[in-house]
């Protein structure tokens, strides 16, 4: 058992820095999540009452907007949406609890796993993982250089995230992104009109003049206010909900132009986070009945329990979540990993598979490379590459297709986005049933 602040309350930074200190090559955060089986979720809560757990449950929470750094001296947090719950390394410690410890056949707990911390998942988390392979850096050097190099990861991309030339003519002459062309969402007649659609990254800058007026709800689950401060959550909003008509010369860049947006902001403005807030936020969405839920986040570890648990709970309600596969290059990442979550590869402008896009669980692909979308304030707006930029693609057109039935829900939706993909000619491990279409 890992020593150090491992409380259900520390902050994901503490946490990392905790981790830091702890040294090793690991990405655990030294916390658990305890995966219940399922429709045991009542059993499990009283389960863990009984080991003498304080234990904090999301349904005390204002729409069950659960905050780790709000649950004071608890040892658990339950999201009984998704039936998981994280409890601290202390508690786990104290019991004897751990990712290997065995579970009676009549207990409620399906497994207790490892927390992992979880990243933006954008062009930028590429360079990071191929700095740390190039100078042979383990993955503690790999949070440290993810705390200390925003800066330069900044000055090494300027300039090469920008949309070609012959891409920026090609913007200014149609008047909408390559795309939303590349998804044919111009000629839709679709708008995802009443359709909620949770977008869960780094927040969104909710003062940005593109959104002024539409319906946003906003929870924040990693003790910041949601205001995004790193712009990653806010390109992910606008590919996904964005404007039909932006002002000015700029391009329409948006799918969903009427849809509701809720916006959970489960990385911090570092681009950092945990999985408890990541799961919090789908219990979130879960519990508002999002019809879509768009996930450009995540790590290069294995499937986890609690994340395909978080799945089948969304589908069993009516909601979908779609997850970026990841940027290096290898198998998918965790949570598109999982069997219930949509799979997301990026394609570039020539509709190939991009070279940093991970394969293997691949469910669908979409448009990653050198995509234009809003941006926080005073820049607005932004081209960036990746998997990220990839899935609220996927989540838009979602958005759409839902709007135009009633019943198309949770698999229903899934099957339909697959079964209308524009087939390319690439294995079904680099993009699944092919390009994603708008209806």
């Amino acid at each position: 058992m890992q020593e150090g602040p491992s409380k259900a309350s520390t902050s994901v930074d503490d946490l990392l820095l905790a981790a830091l200190n702890r040294g090793g090559d690991t990405l655990e955060t030294g916390r658990y999540l305890v995966t219940f089986k399922d429709g045991a979720g009542e059993d499990g809560l009283n389960a863990l009452g009984l080991q003498g757990m304080r234990v904090a449950n999301a349904r005390d929470f204002n729409g069950q907007a659960a905050v780790m750094e709000e649950v004071g001296d608890a040892d658990a947090v339950v999201f009984p949406e998704i039936g998981v719950a994280l409890v601290s390394g202390n508690a786990a410690q104290e019991r004897s609890m751990g990712a290997m410890s065995e579970t009676a056949s009549d207990s409620p707990i399906e497994s207790i796993d490892p927390e992992y911390f979880v990243f933006a998942d954008d062009i930028t988390q590429q360079y990071m993982r191929g700095y740390a392979t190039k100078t042979e850096r383990s993955p503690g050097e790999f949070l440290r250089g993810f705390l200390k190099a925003a800066e330069l990861i900044a000055k090494e991309f300027d300039g090469q995230d920008q949309i070609d030339q012959d891409a920026a003519e090609e913007i200014q002459v149609l008047g909408v992104t390559w795309g939303l062309n590349a998804c044919k969402v111009p000629p839709s007649l679709r708008s995802g009109l009443g359709i909620k659609v949770a977008i869960l990254d780094t927040g969104m800058d909710l003062g940005h003049p593109d959104f002024i007026g539409r319906a946003i709800a906003a929870a924040s689950f990693v003790g910041q206010p949601v205001q995004d401060l790193h712009g990653h959550g806010t390109h992910c909003v606008g590919t996904s909900t964005g404007p039909k008509a932006p002002a000015g010369a700029t391009p329409r860049y948006g799918i969903g132009f009427r849809s509701n947006i809720f916006v959970g902001k489960v990385l911090s403005n570092s681009g950092s986070g945990a999985q408890a807030g990541v799961l919090a936020g789908i219990n979130w969405a879960i519990a508002n009945r999002c019809p879509v839920i768009s996930m450009s986040l995540g790590s290069q570890s294995p499937v986890h329990p609690a994340y395909t648990a978080a799945g089948a709970a969304a589908l069993a309600n009516g909601c979908l979540i779609v997850a970026a596969s990841g940027n290096a290059g290898a198998g998918t990442g965790s949570p598109a990993n999982s069997p219930t979550i949509m799979s997301v590869a990026s394609l570039d402008p020539n509709l190939k598979p991009s070279l940093f896009s991970n394969f293997g669980k691949v469910d669908i692909a979409a448009p990653g490379r050198d995509v234009f979308s809003s941006w926080p304030r005073p820049i607005r707006y932004k081209s960036i590459s990746g998997t990220s930029m990839a899935t609220p693609h996927v989540a838009g057109c979602a958005a759409l297709w839902a709007e135009t039935s009633p019943g198309l829900r949770g698999m229903l939706l899934w099957r339909k986005l697959v079964d209308t993909a524009r087939r390319l000619p690439f294995p079904a491990s680099k993009v699944g049933a092919g390009l994603v279409q708008a209806p």
